[in-house]
């Protein structure tokens, strides 16, 4: 092939002379997939289009059509191509297998005829002579060279060794497959992408079995009847002949070569393939010899490597992450997994490779799939009779390793390495990996005790912490409150909650904390308590803890408004067996929760179980302490109604017994006051009005008028007289006595307050009797303020002891009464008025109204501050 230089030169060159052309490329067809050489007018985005496209595998078949029928062809290009023209031009070279690609909308025949003779041209300088006086030597020619290939890439030059094989004779299709055990393994194709990596078993196909017995090519025309059992199908419909030919090192078959065609092969043409494929033998041998060899090297480096990167790694996910890409560049293959059990065995710490990265997820121990896995006691394959009922780990896995990691006679993890392709890995594959899950269980196991370990302390750390601001709380909602906080601020939680059950049982006290707590307390406002159903209510319930790596896999979880979970984690509060509460955390990405996280809620749900206890125990404390005090509290008023009481029945014996003397002493003042007066007011009517005894006598007229006032008093204080008593207003009455007190209310200089309330029922009274003591009341409190002051009188419906009734205050701002004088102010012929006058007998007049009614006076007063008098009267009789 001429050189980059002069391929440019004439691509630019025929590009101009052919006016129609956009663009020009030349292209070959190398490991299975074609490359741009040189181009021109082609910008570097439309080359990557154009490589995409012919990717395709209709495509690569059209072409490998083109070179192997070594005529020229043309294709309309869609759109979505990328390439930017209409039409695809393809003109193969007559001896390579480079192809001239030409895009245009349309190339005009002259155009064409150019482009094929420039595609004759790159075939180098020799005349066709030349070509048939060396054709006997080609097949030496074009055998690889291995001091310019590279032997350890298989593939690579297996393809080029095909390359030469159809190079030398024209054919539809080939591949070339190597053998591996009872299989041909097919390596490179040519014109047959759908065989690629393809197995072909020996013994199942009569063509490939007898070759293998005879060592001798298989040709089969479409007319023989063995055209059926060509192992293979995607042969068109004017394929004529199929030849397989084996390749040969001494009696031993290591690959074959199949082609077909649209016509027989001349003797000459099998002649030079035969003698090519002999002769190629040694090199396709060395080629999977170094192979092996490169495998072997491969699997001591990936030990060395194991030894050096992966037992180095400081935790599991590093240890994971290191092991992973060893096997990646070990095998070739992105399908690996590693499950690992937790030191409980309840879950499952599973590891994947997906698109380069490694994920983490924890799952249920329990899981069928699972569970089938971990049950395998030794190291198997994919399709072996004791893995039957389990199906790949990885979607489109054909074959795969499973291997146990056992430490101390306990499997405590499964290392997978699954692969697309069937028979992946040999003998010597299992037993490289066996070697490293032996060492891997070891090593995984320390590892997982010292994060278990460090993970412990550090939580331990934590916890003591929140049971520090914890442990001496004795309300509970301040409990779940702080707790929940708390929680969410050491351990990082996007939510914690907290809940614990109120003395019926049921879950109504919650505190919330995290970065998503105003959320989620905002939809928690349209839930009703108590908290019940979904994954919070299962574990309150049936007090059976639960970690949920994927809600959405979770039927008994319950979304809130704005929020949703990806993991949640829930812990029952326990005493015994008696569920106190749940610890509740939740976080928006699946798999959030680790082991260590399940052990430190435990560790706490057990701490917070006793500081409830202690809460609950000194809030019943409490309220027993409480109603110690509210029944001392109820005992002393008890005590002081009936210290009342007792006075007021001392009270009213002394009443009694001065009632009895008063009477006493009225009847016998009564006559001889009568005589008194009579006489003094008959001296008075004969004395002449200028007489100095006229005076005297009037003196005496008036003080005997006095002291039978004073004997009436008594009279009436003494008789007790059967009250006439009917339904009355309070109001009516107050009403009354302000009316006959204004004026001198006025004249004492004294401002007056009535509040009287509308509301206040009828009452059984003797109205007459009721006045009177609103009437004392009134005037004692203006003689009360001899030089002025404020007057309150105000009504009001009240209980007493639970009894229905009305009150009537009198309150004024004069000089007061000492606490001395109000123990003895009802008493009769007291007066704390002194030289101001008074009998003592207004108030226990009023005192004996007011309980003959069933009513209540009392008085309030401070020297120097007023008195203010409460009387009580019962509603009803």
């Amino acid at each position: 092939m001429p050189s980059q230089s002069n391929i440019e030169f004439q691509l630019k060159e025929a590009s101009q002379l052919a006016e129609e052309t956009a663009w020009s490329a030349l292209v070959e067809r190398e490991a299975g997939s074609w490359h741009i050489l040189e181009s021109h007018h082609l910008p570097k985005k439309n080359q990557a289009a154009l490589i995409e496209f012919l990717s395709k595998a209709e495509v690569d078949s059209w072409l490998c059509g083109a070179v192997s029928g070594r005529q020229s062809r043309s294709v309309s290009l869609p759109e979505s191509s990328g390439v930017e023209t209409g039409r695809l031009n393809a003109f193969p070279l007559a001896e390579a297998t480079g192809v001239i690609l030409v895009g245009a909308n349309q190339l005009s025949s002259n155009s064409q005829r150019l482009w094929r003779l420039v595609a004759l041209g790159m075939n180098g300088n020799k005349s066709t002579a030349d070509t048939s006086a060396t054709a006997s030597v080609a097949a030496s020619l074009l055998v690889p060279d291995l001091d310019s290939e590279n032997p350890f890439d298989m593939p690579r030059a297996l393809d080029r060794a095909l390359t030469s094989f159809i190079r030398l004779v024209s054919v539809q299709g080939a591949w070339l497959a190597i053998r591996r055990g009872d299989s041909f393994e097919i390596r490179a194709q040519w014109n047959a992408a759908h065989l690629a990596d393809t197995d072909l078993l020996i013994d199942t196909n009569p063509l490939l079995r007898r070759m293998n017995r005879n060592l001798t090519p298989m040709v089969v025309n479409r007319d023989d009847a063995l055209w059926a059992e060509i192992p293979h199908k995607g042969l068109k419909s004017n394929t004529k002949l199929w030849a397989c030919i084996p390749i040969v090192i001494g009696q031993r078959v290591i690959g074959s070569l199949a082609v077909w065609r649209t016509s027989i092969f001349k003797r000459d043409e099998w002649a030079r393939l035969i003698d090519l494929v002999t002769q190629s033998a040694p090199v396709i041998e060395t080629i999977i010899t170094f192979a092996e060899m490169a495998s072997h090297l491969r699997r001591l480096a990936m030990l060395n490597d194991f030894a050096l990167t992966v037992s180095s790694g400081r935790n599991l996910d590093q240890i994971a992450r290191r092991m992973f890409a060893l096997l990646a560049r070990g095998f070739g293959t992105e399908l690996i997994a590693l499950f690992l059990l937790s030191s409980d065995n309840r879950l499952i710490h599973e590891y994947r490779s997906q698109d380069g990265n490694m994920n983490l997820s924890i799952r249920n121990a329990q899981e069928k799939k699972y569970a089938t896995l971990l049950s395998q006691q030794q190291k198997a394959r994919l399709g072996d009779p004791q893995l039957k009922e389990m199906t790949p780990v990885h979607k489109g896995a054909a074959s795969g390793l499973y291997l146990p990691l056992r430490f101390r006679g306990q499997t405590i993890g499964m290392l997978c390495v699954e692969a697309p392709k069937n028979e992946a890995f040999d003998f010597y594959d299992e037993s490289l990996m066996a070697v490293i899950a032996s060492h891997l269980a070891s090593l995984v196991d320390y590892s997982r005790l010292r994060e278990e370990a460090e993970g412990r302390a550090r939580n331990l750390g934590l916890i003591h912490e929140v049971v520090q601001q914890v442990i001496g709380l004795t309300d509970a909602p301040q409990v779940a409150e702080i707790s929940a906080e708390l929680l969410a601020r050491y351990f990082a939680y996007e939510l914690a909650a907290v809940f614990i059950a109120d003395t019926q049982g049921a879950l109504t006290i919650g505190g919330f904390g995290g970065t998503s707590q105003n959320v989620v307390r905002r939809a928690m406002k349209s839930f009703e308590y108590p908290i019940s159903g979904g994954i919070t209510g299962h574990v309150f319930e049936t007090g059976e803890s639960l970690v949920v790596n994927d809600v959405a896999q979770e039927s008994r979880y319950r979304s809130l408004h704005g929020w949703q979970a990806g993991s949640e984690m829930c812990v029952a509060i326990r005493d015994g067996e008696k569920v106190l509460g749940i610890i509740d955390v939740e976080s928006s990405s699946s798999n959030a929760f680790t082991h260590n996280d399940f052990m430190a809620l435990e560790s706490l749900a057990g701490i917070l179980a006793s500081v409830i206890t202690s809460a609950d125990q000194y809030q019943r404390f409490q309220a027993t302490i409480g109603e110690l005090r509210s029944t001392q509290g109820e005992l002393r008023e008890r005590m002081e109604a009936q210290r009342k009481t007792e006075s007021r029945l001392v009270q009213a014996a002394k009443l009694a017994a001065v009632g009895e003397m008063a009477a006493g002493i009225a009847h016998e003042l009564n006559n001889p006051l009568t005589s008194v007066t009579g006489f003094a007011e008959l001296a008075l009517e004969e004395t002449p009005s200028d007489s100095q005894a006229r005076k005297d006598l009037d003196l005496v007229v008036r003080e005997a008028h006095r002291a039978r006032d004073v004997v009436r008093r008594l009279l009436d204080f003494a008789r007790q007289s059967e009250s006439a008593r009917a339904k009355a207003s309070l109001n009516e009455i107050v009403e009354d006595v302000v009316a006959l007190s204004r004026h001198l209310i006025h004249t004492s200089g004294v401002q007056l307050s009535v509040q009287l309330d509308p509301s206040l029922p009828w009452i059984m009274v003797d109205a007459n009797q009721i006045k009177q003591v609103a009437l004392n009341l009134v005037h004692n409190a203006l003689q009360a303020m001899p030089d002025g002051g404020k007057l309150e009188i105000e009504t009001r419906l009240s209980k007493r002891h639970h009894h229905k009734g009305v009150t009537l205050f009198v309150s004024d701002t004069g000089v007061g009464i000492s606490p001395d004088e109000q123990t003895r102010i009802f008493e009769p012929f007291f007066t704390t008025r002194g030289d101001r006058g008074g009998t003592g007998l207004g108030l226990s007049v009023t005192y004996g109204i007011v309980t003959d009614h069933g009513g209540y006076i009392d008085v309030e007063s401070e020297p120097g501050k007023g008195a203010k008098f409460t009387v009580w009267l019962p509603v009803g009789s």
